[in-house]
C-alpha cells in the first residue's frame, strides 16, 4: 500500500515562500511520476505541478510558472514545492499524487496525499 504524507502548509503573507514535502513510504518513490495538486473553497481541484520519475521533466500551470518549483529526491522518497512570491489567489488545500506516468489530471494518479493548507494573507 502506497502511503503519502504531506506538511509544511501554513499562513503567510503575499510575497513569502513556503517548501511543501511529500514523504511516500510502501513504494519506491522512483516508480512514479508525482504531481501536485491545489483545491479552494468551492472550487475543482487544479494541477499545479509535475515532475517525472527521473527529475528530468517538470512542467507547471501557467498560474505558478516562474513562482512555484517542483522538484524530488528519490534516495528520501520525497517530492517537494518550493513556493515564492505567494498570492492570495494561492490559498487552497495542496495535495500531492503518485502515478505511473506523467499527466495533468487529477483523475488519472493512483494515490494521492491528505493534503496540506496554505492560506495567504493580503
Amino acid at each position: 500500500q502506497v502511503q503519502l504524507v504531506e506538511s509544511g502548509g501554513g499562513s503567510v503573507q503575499a510575497g513569502g515562500s513556503l517548501r511543501l514535502r511529500c514523504v511516500v513510504s510502501g513504494r519506491t518513490l522512483s516508480d512514479y511520476a508525482m504531481g501536485w495538486f491545489r483545491q479552494a473553497p468551492g472550487k475543482e481541484r487544479e494541477f499545479v505541478a509535475v515532475i517525472s520519475w527521473s527529475g528530468g521533466s517538470k512542467d507547471y500551470a501557467d498560474s505558478v510558472k516562474g513562482r512555484f518549483t517542483i522538484s524530488r529526491d528519490n534516495a528520501k522518497n520525497t517530492a517537494y514545492l518550493q513556493m515564492n512570491s505567494l498570492k492570495p489567489e494561492d490559498t487552497a488545500v495542496y495535495y500531492c499524487a503518485a502515478n505511473r506516468a506523467v499527466s495533468y489530471s487529477p483523475g488519472l494518479y493512483d494515490y494521492w496525499g491528505q493534503g496540506t493548507q496554505v492560506t495567504v494573507s493580503s
